[in-house]
Order: C-alpha cells, then sequence, then structure tokens
C-alpha cells in the first residue's frame, strides 16, 4: 500500500497562539490531514497566556520552548535564533517529502538548506515582505542587506512560493522570486468562528481594535480620534484586545486624553475576538502609509466582515479599496480628523439601524470571498503538485512520522 506524502510545517507561529499567522497554518495544516498527507509540525511551546486548545486530530505537533519577549511573542533576533538553531537538528531527525515554512527568512533558510540536504521539496508560505518590513522599522543598513539576501535565497531556492495578495507577489517578483512558481492563495479568516451568529460581547457602545499593536499600524491614532468626539458621546469606549510593541505607549496616551474611557482587554482567543467584534461599533483597522506595506491587506478586516461588523479602515488603497469595493465600512485617509469624521458617521448608522440592516450582505462577502477552510485547500492543492512533479526524484531521510497530538522533541 502507497504511504501518504509525508509534509513538515515548521513555524515559530501554530494554534493555540492567537495571531493570523498561527489560524494560517493551522488551516493548512487540517486541510493537508483531509487530503490524506501525514503533516507533522514543527513549533514552539506557546506562551502562558494563550487558550488551552487541543491539537487537531490527526496533525503531529512538536513543540519546542524558545525565548519570548515581554510580551510573550518570539519577535526579536535573538528569540528567531532560538527557534531556527534548534529547527536544524529537528528537521535532520524528521522525515519528509516536501517542507512549508514561514516567515521570518532565517526559519525559511533552515528549512531549504536542510530539505537541500535531505532532496526534498520547499513551499515557502510568504504572507508578508520582510526586507520592506525592516526597512519600514528603520533598521540599519546591513541588516537591511542581509535581510534581503537571506530572503532572496529563499525564494529563489523554494519549489513553490504561496502569496496571499497580488500586492505582496509584485513584491515578491521584485526580489528576484520566479513568477512561474508563485500561487497567489489570498488571505483568509474562520468563518466557523467569526460569524454574525455569535453572541455580541456586551450591550455598550464600543469600537474595538484586535491583534497586533505594532509601529507598521500606529493604532494610537484612533484613540487620538477618538478624543476628539469623546465628550459628543460619554457613553461610547474604545476597546483595545491583543499585544504588541507600542502597547504601552497606546496606554499613555489614552490615559493623557481620554483617562477612562479606553480599555485594554490583552490577548483572547478567536471565540472571545469575534464575540467583542460582534458587538462593536466598528472595528478598527490602520497600517501606516509609505512606510512598506502599502500592499497589505489586515486580517482584522476579515474578521470584522466575517461577523458582519463594519470596518473603519485608516491606511493606503490597498486596504481602502478593499473595503470599499466591498463596502464594509468606512475607508479613512490616515489623520486623526478623517477618523474622527469615519467614527461619528458610523456612531449614527448604528444608532438609526442602518449598520445593522447591513451586517448579512458583509458576512455574505466574507463567505464567498476569504473562508480560511477555502484558502487552505488551494495552498493543499499547491502543495500536492510540487510533490508529484518530484515523485520520482524524492528519498527516504531519518524518522517516520507518527501521528501523536502529544509528544515534544527531545
Amino acid at each position: 500500500m502507497t504511504r501518504p506524502p509525508r509534509v513538515l510545517i515548521v513555524s515559530r507561529l501554530f494554534p493555540p497562539e492567537v495571531s493570523a499567522g498561527a489560524f494560517r497554518l493551522g488551516a493548512l495544516a487540517r486541510s493537508l490531514v483531509q487530503r490524506r498527507h501525514a503533516v507533522r509540525v514543527q513549533t514552539t511551546v506557546p506562551p502562558a497566556h494563550a487558550p488551552r486548545i487541543a491539537d487537531a486530530t490527526g496533525v503531529d505537533v512538536r513543540r519546542w520552548p524558545v525565548l519570548r519577549d515581554a510580551g510573550g511573542n518570539v519577535r526579536g533576533y535573538l528569540q528567531y535564533m532560538s527557534f531556527d538553531v534548534p529547527l536544524i537538528v529537528r528537521m535532520l531527525c524528521t522525515r519528509f517529502d516536501a517542507v512549508v515554512a514561514e516567515s521570518p527568512p532565517t526559519t525559511g533558510l533552515v528549512a531549504t538548506f536542510i530539505a537541500w540536504v535531505k532532496r526534498s521539496a520547499v513551499v515557502y508560505y510568504a504572507a508578508d515582505v520582510w526586507t520592506d518590513g525592516v526597512i519600514s522599522m528603520g533598521a540599519p543598513r546591513p541588516v537591511v542587506t542581509v535581510m534581503r539576501a537571506m530572503e532572496r535565497a529563499v525564494l529563489r531556492r523554494a519549489h513553490a512560493i504561496i502569496s496571499v495578495s497580488d500586492g505582496v507577489t509584485e513584491r515578491l517578483t521584485l526580489l528576484g522570486a520566479d513568477p512561474a512558481r508563485i500561487t497567489t492563495v489570498g488571505n483568509g479568516i474562520d468563518t466557523d468562528v467569526f460569524s454574525p451568529d455569535v453572541l455580541p460581547a456586551s450591550e455598550e457602545r464600543y469600537f474595538v481594535y484586535t491583534g497586533t499593536m505594532s509601529e507598521w499600524q500606529e493604532p494610537d491614532v484612533f484613540i487620538r480620534a477618538f478624543a476628539q468626539l469623546a465628550e459628543e458621546h460619554p457613553d461610547v469606549r474604545l476597546r483595545f484586545f491583543g499585544q504588541g510593541a507600542v502597547e504601552e505607549k497606546l496606554r499613555g496616551v489614552a490615559q493623557e486624553l481620554v483617562p477612562g474611557r479606553v480599555e485594554f482587554g490583552g490577548v483572547i482567543e478567536p471565540a472571545s475576538s469575534a464575540s467583542w467584534i460582534r458587538g462593536a461599533v466598528a472595528s478598527l483597522v490602520s497600517i501606516v502609509p509609505g512606510i512598506g506595506y502599502d500592499f497589505a491587506r489586515p486580517t482584522k478586516t476579515y474578521a470584522a466582515a466575517a461577523v458582519g461588523t463594519p470596518v473603519l479602515f485608516a491606511g493606503p488603497e490597498a486596504g481602502s479599496a478593499l473595503v470599499r469595493d466591498g463596502e464594509l465600512g468606512y475607508a479613512a485617509e490616515f489623520t486623526v480628523d478623517a477618523i474622527a469624521d469615519a467614527m461619528r458617521l458610523l456612531l449614527e448608522e448604528a444608532d438609526n439601524g442602518e449598520s445593522e440592516a447591513r451586517r448579512a450582505d458583509r458576512a455574505r462577502w466574507a463567505r464567498e470571498n476569504v473562508s480560511l477552510r477555502a484558502v487552505a485547500d488551494r495552498v493543499t492543492t499547491v502543495i500536492s503538485q510540487v510533490l508529484q512533479a518530484r515523485t520520482s526524484t524524492l528519498e527516504p531521510a531519518v524518522e517516520e512520522i507518527s501521528p501523536s497530538n502529544e509528544r515534544a522533541d527531545t
């Protein structure tokens, strides 16, 4: 009997961590199992604040302790190395026919090298372009040069590249990726969890921001805008869920401008996030224009659309066009005044019932266009095609993947 294809996923992010990358790869693992692949995941021990959920049936998840920053993130050079260096040995001691690696490019480079040693296939999942990211954060020129070299090396050696948007595809091509090897699959959200049928977390009136709080989002712009209308609407609040590098800055701005009106709820599980988004006047999404992320379409937009809550997007044209074309809410310029005006309009629509009347349409758009399950199935198809093309050259390595959801690497 022919054995199932063996696919290894390597990533510092995987459920139960709460992030778009973790959700994306969790859905991919489930899709691969459903298509009769043997799936192993080599990832990290989750942070203490991660929700306690069981690994998906049939997915062999192996976890390794890593360094994390103060917020519990694997974010920074030392943190990345604490995952990537042990990954070399972990991969050498695992048999696989294809490996799927996500960012950062350091992980992609490790996966590419070990796959070359084992004569296995590499699929690189490019959710973003890290060279652009380090440039946007003002990294020193030597760091940018090294990052660009690593990213190009991974892209040029990958047997297939998965891109989440046309904008990312364009940037990957400029970095030297072969367009023929890139498949643009889009990004998605779990429409089973994020649904208009979930119960609102609160009956009060509030705007909500969920997910990462970083330099390339600068969500303090929403607090500054809210301060302009806080006295007009004394019952309205802002709620932030998640964490990130600028969280302390946000707390300081909130205390200075609107003390007692902004609440920070920390990292919450997806179901709770869906409930808070469901009850909000609008979900807040931002990207700072002109720093290298103008092509991005944040998953936060899809999460809001899936539960039918309007989006208030502030940022570049790609994200704005998504909101406008899908009639998902309002797209505003990245200015305090423009965002404050949009907040007033959204409050008015919530009061007169217009927003609720459009909920079903927004949720339908999400089911038809950004289902995470459909995205994962498209990636699985790409992986299957790569494996079929390399069937005659794949050779065994060291250890069979055995179905287990509880073992850790030793």
